[in-house]
């Protein structure tokens, strides 16, 4: 198994990272606590460094695993049934997560701590999904904290439908203390947590299952993602901690407005997806209508949707 890597002021690492996403073409950002780097394709977030520890907090996109680090998922969370869906009659295809995370995005500013990146319909999104839009991925430094907020601009003349969802890869161990077993999630309220399991095709069974917690908080293992990922919806949460039970340091990740949430790891993969979702996949049962997909969002001509979330290392 590759370990974490700390690239930060470390010659070896930053050739592995150089080679895999070609750093001459991302974006970084800096302060005095952190270091980011962020691949136009796809506005994915593919470092964050701790300057204080040294401690790469991003998984480093292994393709034997899984070749991403944060994907954004738009315009569906999850897959479709069938890939397919319905609109006004008309039958469209999309790829699990939608289209985004596989295209170019442009630099609309930056700055040492900040950048902003769009992506907008075009003809070739008009032939599977018929909105025009613009999408906009911003990326802010604030001491030890990055936050990173979604912005949907309906560029259209007539309402829009989509879905939104983050798929951040944090990796584990920190800096090589302990194993994967070590850590937990935390949240920050009292949850009674139901998960919705996914169906071979990957759509959402009609039956939840209970999730126990050991104090308010969901221990990890290779195992618990053995039948794909844990899906929520509602959680009272709005913070989730990733910790070890071997240090002090700890990964705070924060979040609102998302009622549907996604945990998921590769097999036998040193890292934990923490997904704040507006969507989710497919119901086995669903009838493939867009307009009556659970969880789609409608956005008025000319309006705009936000949401956003937040990490802090220490």
């Amino acid at each position: 198994m590759m370990k974490s890597k700390h690239f930060y002021g470390k010659t070896n690492n930053f050739r592995v990272l150089s080679a895999q996403n070609n750093i001459s073409k991302m974006i970084s950002l800096e302060n005095d606590s952190l270091k980011v780097w962020i691949k136009p394709k796809g506005a994915e977030l593919k470092s964050l460094v701790n300057k204080k520890t040294g401690i790469e907090h991003m998984w480093d996109s292994d393709p034997s695993f899984w070749a991403k680090s944060s994907p954004v998922l738009f315009p569906i969370v999850g897959g479709l049934k069938d890939d397919t869906y319905i609109y006004e009659g008309k039958s469209y295809s999309l790829p699990r997560h939608g289209f985004a995370r596989d295209n170019m995005f442009e630099t609309v500013s930056k700055d040492k701590e900040k950048a902003t990146l769009k992506f907008s319909s075009s003809e070739d999104t008009l032939k599977v999904y018929p909105f025009h839009f613009d999408f906009f991925i911003s990326y802010m430094l604030d001491g030890a904290s990055l936050a990173v907020k979604y912005s949907v601009v309906n560029k259209g003349e007539e309402k829009m439908l989509f879905s939104l969802g983050a798929h951040p890869a944090f990796a584990i161990p920190f800096n090589d203390e302990g194993g994967y077993d070590s850590f937990l999630l935390e949240f920050d309220a009292q949850e009674d947590l139901k998960r919705w399991p996914l169906s071979l095709e990957g759509l959402i069974e009609t039956t939840p299952t209970d999730l126990k917690l050991d104090n308010n908080a969901l221990n990890l293992s290779k195992e618990l993602f053995e039948e794909d990922a844990l899906v929520f919806k509602n959680l009272k949460s709005e913070t989730i901690t990733l910790k070890s039970k071997m240090s002090e340091n700890y990964l705070k990740f924060t979040f609102s407005d998302f009622p549907f949430f996604g945990i998921w790891a590769a097999k036998n993969a040193n890292f934990v997806c923490l997904e704040p979702w507006c969507g989710i996949a497919d119901s086995v049962e669903h009838n493939q209508e867009l307009t009556e997909k659970e969880g789609i969002n409608t956005l008025a001509a000319g309006q705009s949707f936000e949401r956003g979330w937040a990490v802090e290392v220490g």
